[in-house]
């Protein structure tokens, strides 16, 4: 994988701007965390000093910010195309009695963030906070995915940690580690084809495509088999698709099915997805009864 690993154990991370300094002149591994592409990522929580351990287990009750949300690419799994560079934005919520200075999302993966091989996507430097009330903040910020990072294990689920800065010095700090998750999925597409057209009522018409998904291996999409893939048809003179049957595509992902020709409507596929594949479907093929 070509994501930038992190090259220290570091256990929790905050991002924030207000505590960017040059990488040059911070120490990659120490007692307060690691600096890589300018942000400092602070050392707090699980794995950290038993003082900042028990400190973790009731920020509330300490008086440290309480993260209260987390939302990643809008809370949907980010689907990854073979050439895609695609900005995931990221918005994180806290409280703290003296108000929230910053709060900030990490997307990573691994056993722990204290593990030498576990691995994140770096944030982007525009951190844009709200303050919503005295006691309570949300920031904004932007992670970038290139598909020439990724291979194609890299389609699962990934930890999402949180961190949150108070207005009440170095201290007044909460990480956690694992907050929710987001899904990593690879893009998947779908061709139609239904023919003769025109064709006569109570004739056969064939339903031909092809299913195909991302494969950041090779960087191009490879036909996706032995998928579930479902039949829809859509009335002319109606908005809403229907479905008609369901069919496997093939070794390859080709897909083909025969119907009766009932009415003027157009014909698609719908594939569902799996964890590590994104669904889809394609726009519908007009066919035209006689």
């Amino acid at each position: 994988m070509r994501i930038r690993a992190t090259v220290a154990a570091v256990s929790g991370a905050l991002v924030l701007s207000a505590l960017a300094v040059p990488a040059s002149q911070a120490a990659q591994s120490d007692d307060h965390g690691l600096t890589v592409g300018g942000f400092e990522f602070l050392r707090h929580g699980d794995g950290a000093s038993p003082r900042a351990q028990a400190r973790a287990l009731s920020a509330q009750a300490a008086g440290l910010p309480v993260i209260t949300k987390v939302v990643v690419n809008g809370g949907k799994p980010i689907v990854i195309g073979t050439t895609t560079v695609k900005k995931i934005a990221m918005s994180a919520t806290a409280t703290d009695d003296l108000g929230v200075l910053d709060v900030s999302a990490l997307i990573w993966e691994g056993s722990s963030l204290s593990s030498p091989t576990s691995r994140y996507f770096e944030p982007n430097d525009d951190l844009v906070c709200k303050v919503a009330s005295a006691t309570t903040s949300t920031c904004t910020h932007t992670t970038t995915i290139d598909a020439g990072w990724l291979v194609n294990t890299d389609a699962k689920t990934w930890n999402v940690a949180a961190g949150a800065y108070g207005n009440g010095g170095e201290d007044d700090l909460t990480v956690v580690e694992k907050f929710n998750t987001v899904k990593l999925q690879r893009q998947s597409k779908l061709t139609v084809n239904a023919a003769p057209e025109p064709v006569k009522k109570g004739g056969t018409i064939t339903i031909t495509g092809s299913l195909t998904r991302a494969d950041w291996d090779k960087n191009k999409y490879v036909g996706f088999g032995t998928q579930s893939v479902v039949l829809q048809f859509r009335k002319k003179s109606s908005t809403a698709y229907t479905n008609v049957k369901g069919v496997k595509s093939s070794s390859t992902g080709a897909l083909k099915t025969t119907v009766k020709a009932t009415e003027d409507g157009y014909y698609r596929w719908n594939y569902v997805g799996i964890a590590s594949t994104a669904p889809v479907a394609v726009a519908g093929d007009f066919i035209d009864v006689k």
